[in-house]
């Protein structure tokens, strides 16, 4: 894939003609090239021209930024330095949108594009009609520099308060050449997708992780077998936390949309928070481009052609209760598959919601029954995750291999070679799985976790945490250094300091356990249900966007999205003692011992859910407790704290 629409030394661009770049800024864009975007470009190069006249280094138009599926106006190689250029012509100040726009390119380059990593970042933000700033150069500890302002007349001064003739020069070619490797959030992912980018373009592609490309292609491919010799395929993709499932699922669903409208693909999910966030934040991309391309479109529009992409399993089965005819799609992707209700929770939703008396199938039983209404073929694919199951009456995996063994014995069946695995088999799923007459594929598994670019490591960690297991923790902990991690007793010191990582449009945000309840005190009500859509996607001017610091979302909020930087507040559910984890649940005023074991296994997987949530960091607030509350006394919280600091946690207070 080509970087930039444009690249030369700065004396080449500086010496050519300005038709000769124009023609061929607009030969390499790939859409219609609007008067606006055509003017944007002749000032920029007039601009550049002069700012840079005399200067030596190397220039770049239109440089891709692959995580968000965008392109930065101009980097600008020299003196050692890699300036991040974004252009608001004609604007008379410096919006906040605008600086975090240049912030998130520079990061984007700092993080992800490996030769960039040790190299000093500007973002700089050009408004051409703003006032004079005097320029400054402020640094962040990780070399990337404060935001540097400039006008129509500055740029050159900017560039010169950060020019050092000590800096190594960097090679343009190797530079360019180096791998990048984005990981984009799952929101990021959907809306590049969604725009019509492939996820080549927006992912990572190294050999040091198992490739989504290769799993993606693995499930295309039966996809078309299916389609050709008119069979029907369950496909079982497993994942550790983390580790892409969710965009395979939205690749495969879009580019079969995309490149066979006639199968109708769909993603399925019974997340309601992810649906509800993925859903509004298409709607509000596709209405923002057809604002920016003076086109008119309504966000009822966008939203109604969103829903009918990604939709709500829940919706889903009960409009195929009302027909029995077989539904347009043929190509269904269901997020969290492990997640689906068992028989008896499906027959009481029926009963008391649905007035079905009768129904007497797990929910996978039904989902498979209606796609096997189809008479020729069909493709049902089913995303796992281990470990992820944190409510009453979800089914695992065991409930779809004894359907699939009982009721659809000619159905093609492919599976991760994984799913043997502990963390696959709670639910008893070796029996079932047995009478399967079905292919294990290693491309099915995708086994490293990329949400935390940092480091791919944060699932092991957290995996020894819960496990109980301080010394493997520890272990995990020293491979973690890119990856802060700290304690805190106090909350006001981790919301201090999620609000000191984040830059740009980086979002940090609070979670806890559902059950919290004894959180209270201190703040955080988990009974105050957070809105999914104002909380990821608005910024931190709205008291309902995670920004804020003041909602915290559950476990059943938060599973399957992600954010920057996490506060985890731990409550005394979930309470360390010599002997291990003890469960209690909440209830009344007092405490309960949880001693079914599955509910203790949801109580578990809703803290590992909530530690899996950060992409670059998190804070864990453990309470102090209230000796003069018999539902909070320190002991209740104390030794949780310590396990976690003998786990190689650090505490914040030390460090601030």
């Amino acid at each position: 894939m080509q970087r930039a629409y444009y690249n030369s030394t700065i004396e080449d661009f500086v010496s050519a003609d300005s038709q000769a770049i124009l023609g061929e800024l607009v030969s390499q864009h790939r859409f219609a090239t609007d008067l606006e975007q055509r003017n944007a470009w002749v000032l920029q190069i007039d601009h550049l021209k002069d700012a840079l006249e005399g200067l030596k280094g190397h220039i770049f138009f239109e440089f891709t930024i692959p995580r968000m599926g965008k392109r930065a106006d101009i980097v600008l190689l020299h003196d050692g330095l890699i300036f991040v250029i974004e252009y608001k012509v004609g604007a008379d100040h410096f919006s906040q949108g605008a600086i975090d726009q240049v912030i998130d390119y520079a990061l984007d380059l700092k993080n992800f594009h490996s030769g960039s990593h040790k190299r000093p970042v500007v973002p700089v933000l050009v408004a051409t009609n703003a006032p004079n700033r005097s320029p400054c150069a402020a640094w962040s500890a990780d070399s990337v520099a404060k935001p540097a302002l400039a006008n129509q007349t500055t740029l050159g001064a900017v560039i010169a308060a950060f020019t050092d003739a000590d800096r190594q020069l960097i090679d343009p070619a190797e530079w360019v050449a180096a791998p990048y490797k984005p990981t984009p959030t799952i929101i990021e992912a959907a809306r590049a997708l969604y725009e019509g980018h492939s996820v080549e373009e927006i992912s990572r592609s190294d050999a040091g992780v198992i490739n989504l490309t290769r799993t993606n292609l693995a499930i295309s491919q039966r996809i078309e077998r299916a389609k050709a010799n008119h069979e029907k395929h369950v496909i079982f993709v497993t994942g550790v936390p983390g580790s892409g499932k969710t965009l395979a699922g939205l690749n495969i669903a879009t580019s079969r949309m995309r490149n066979h409208d006639d199968e109708h693909a769909v993603f399925l999910s019974g997340n309601g928070p992810l649906v509800t966030v993925l859903r509004e934040a298409l709607a509000r991309d596709e209405v923002a481009r057809a604002r920016h391309a003076g086109k008119s479109l309504t966000k009822a529009d966008a939203q109604r052609k969103a829903s009918a992409f990604i939709q709500n399993i829940h919706h889903f089965r009960d409009d195929n209760l009302i027909v029995s005819e077989a539904p347009a799609e043929r190509v269904v992707v269901f997020d969290e598959a492990q997640r689906a209700w068992n028989k008896r929770q499906t027959s009481r939703f029926m009963k008391q919601k649905r007035g079905q008396q009768d129904f007497d199938m797990s929910e996978p039983k039904f989902l498979l029954s209606v796609m096997d209404r189809h008479p020729d073929w069909c493709v049902v694919v089913c995303l796992i995750g281990g470990g992820q199951e944190i409510n009453t009456g979800e089914a695992g995996l065991g409930e779809g291999f004894r359907a699939l063994a009982d009721n659809f014995p000619t159905w093609q069946v492919a599976y991760s070679g994984n799913l043997g695995g502990s963390e696959y088999t709670w639910d008893d799923l070796t029996t079932p799985l047995a009478t399967i007459s079905g292919v294990a594929d290693g491309d099915l598994h995708l086994g490293v976790s990329v949400r935390s670019f940092r480091s791919e490591t944060v699932s092991d960690f957290v995996s020894s945490i819960i496990d109980a297991d301080r010394q493997r923790a520890k272990s995990h902990r020293n491979s973690l250094a890119e990856y802060p991690i700290f304690l805190t007793r106090s909350l006001a010191n981790a919301r201090q300091w999620l609000r000191d990582q984040a830059r740009g449009t980086e979002r940090t945000g609070l979670v806890a356990s559902s059950n919290g309840l004894r959180l209270k005190p201190a703040g955080i009500y988990v009974k105050s249900k957070i809105d999914a859509a104002n909380w990821f996607l608005d910024d931190a001017n709205d008291v309902r966007s995670s920004d804020a610091l003041e909602d915290a979302a559950t476990e059943f909020d938060i599973q399957g999205l992600e954010l920057d930087w996490v506060g985890v507040c731990w409550d005394a559910n979930f309470r360390y003692s010599d002997s291990g984890w003890l469960h209690f649940k909440f209830s009344g005023s007092t405490w309960k011992v949880i001693r079914d074991e599955l509910s203790r296994l949801y109580l578990a997987n809703a803290y590992r859910v909530l530690l899996t949530r950060a992409r670059q960091g998190m804070v864990i607030f453990v309470p102090c407790g209230d000796p003069q509350d018999v539902t909070r006394p320190p002991e209740f919280y104390d030794g949780t704290f310590r396990f976690l600091s003998e786990c190689g946690i650090p505490v914040l207070d030390e460090n601030i």
